[in-house]
């Protein structure tokens, strides 16, 4: 059993302010409105609502904070870019995930989620610039690859690979389904290493 469907809901908090306990190993995920990180988290839990999934884009507007157990926890953040909300809020939650990026001290690892089919757009790349910047590791993973035929998910994936060297930092770049599960080793592989489970990696072909 994978130590992700212990994750359990323990708080909501609207900034880095209102969160408790900086200290032990956490994950975070982020993505635009429409990336697909509720679906992702509830994958990698194997449970089917721990976090909301909405046809509305954007309603994870609060810092979603889930324990595994003691001291690992996985954290889902605002989702942004969704065009629906207005301006004040969307600057509201930009400074929220700033703050939070660069001064949670236990966070080991930030997970960015992105349609396969439209990656790297101009907030994704400020996140990652902000994670290399403080040496934090990045997943940057390419959801929704059950929508690609093979061919052209392989091509997808090794276009953002090759992208993804002009961030000059840790960037691991992978493809990934909640819909099927395509990825999901990989994924834990990643988390596994962040969160102090495991030393190392090995990964599969995707």
């Amino acid at each position: 059993m994978s130590h992700y469907s212990h994750a359990k809901f323990i708080t909501s908090a609207p900034d880095i302010r209102h969160l408790e306990k900086d200290e032990g190993n956490e994950v975070a995920f982020a993505g635009r409105s429409n990336a697909g990180k509720s679906s992702a988290l509830n994958r990698l839990t194997r449970q089917k609502s721990l976090a909301r999934t909405s046809k509305t884009p954007g309603r994870t507007q609060l810092i979603n904070v889930f324990e595994i157990e003691e001291g690992r926890r996985l954290v889902d953040l605002p989702g942004y870019g969704y065009a629906k909300v207005p301006m004040e809020m969307k600057l509201k939650w930009q400074k929220s995930l700033g703050e939070y990026l660069q001064m949670r001290k236990s966070l080991t690892g930030l997970v960015v989620l992105m349609d396969i089919r439209h990656p790297f757009k101009d907030l994704d790349q400020q996140l990652i610039y902000w994670a290399v910047e403080r040496n934090l590791p990045v997943l940057a993973l390419l959801t929704k690859a059950d929508k690609l035929k093979s061919g052209k998910r392989k091509a997808q994936l090794l276009m953002a690979r090759e992208a993804s060297m002009a961030f000059c930092g840790d960037v691991t770049v992978h493809a990934f389904s909640s819909l099927n599960g395509l990825g999901l080793d990989n994924v834990e592989r990643v988390l596994d290493r962040w969160l102090g489970f495991t030393e190392s990696e090995e990964f599969i072909e995707e």
